[in-house]
């Protein structure tokens, strides 16, 4: 029971992460320190697709799988979970590529508007 559980806290952290790395740099807009958190978070996120790699937490959760009973899953977090609710096609290295083309184009949409406002308020004095 333990080792489900510990499992599952490693799912959350995974789908944490991923939803920091797509939408963190919003988070930017009200504090100015979250880039030098967020930027690495999106750099690594973007490697592991653009590269090909698995995220380390996919090993980690199928070990506690496999420990509390369960069978682990072959392929890595977004294959298992979130590829077959949003896109219900095979995963593959095309549509990998498309999710960091994706990380980095909406973070870069992001930080622009970022970058605008801080501007802007530097400029007005604020």
């Amino acid at each position: 029971m333990l080792y489900s559980i510990l499992a599952d806290l490693v799912i959350l952290t995974h789908l944490a992460f991923i939803v920091f790395v797509l939408f963190g740099g919003l988070l930017a807009i009200r504090w100015r320190w979250i880039p030098w958190i967020h930027l690495p978070a999106t750099a690594w996120g973007a490697a592991i697709e653009f590269l090909g790699w698995f995220c380390p937490l996919t090993p980690i959760e199928n070990m506690l799988r496999r420990a509390s009973g369960s069978t682990g899953y072959s392929g890595d977090f977004v294959e298992q979970y979130l590829i077959p609710i949003i896109y219900p096609m095979q995963f593959t290295r095309e549509l990998q590529f498309f999710l960091g083309c994706l990380v980095v184009v909406l973070n870069l949409a992001v930080y622009l508007v970022v970058w605008r406002r801080f501007c802007t308020h530097k400029v007005q004095g604020k």
